[in-house]
């Protein structure tokens, strides 16, 4: 058996890691979903794992969903980074592409995009 992929899901809703953790894993049996609520606990997490995709929310305890992605991609510049976030101003979003993100979603309106786009820079 083959290892599993390793998504590392950031939320500082835990209902919402909840659900996301669920609608992955039924979509793919392959997915590993980590989930982390605050940005402190997402970079513990990276120091001691290796992710093969990062899904990350905007507002976060401790720096930004955009802070967070300029800091993974200081040491990781190939790991897909895709953001599912409330927040869909322009600004922003040109804000976490700056930053590095791969792909931008809007919560709730792309969740059936959700599985697709992971699955998309999985494969």
């Amino acid at each position: 058996m083959s290892e599993p992929y390793r998504i590392l899901l950031v939320d500082d809703d835990k209902d919402t890691c909840e659900v996301m953790s669920v609608l992955l894993t039924l979509e793919n049996s392959d997915y590993e979903v980590i989930s982390a609520n605050t940005a402190d606990d997402a970079l513990a997490l990276i120091g001691i794992k290796k992710f093969d995709i990062y899904i990350l929310d905007s507002l976060l305890y401790g720096m930004s969903g955009v802070e967070l992605c300029a800091r993974i991609r200081q040491t990781d510049e190939q790991t897909p980074i895709m953001f599912y976030s409330g927040f869909e101003e322009t600004n922003y979003i040109r804000n976490a592409k700056a930053a590095g993100a791969n792909e931008y979603l809007v919560k709730p309106n792309d969740l059936d995009k959700l599985s697709e786009t992971v699955e998309h820079y999985l494969n």
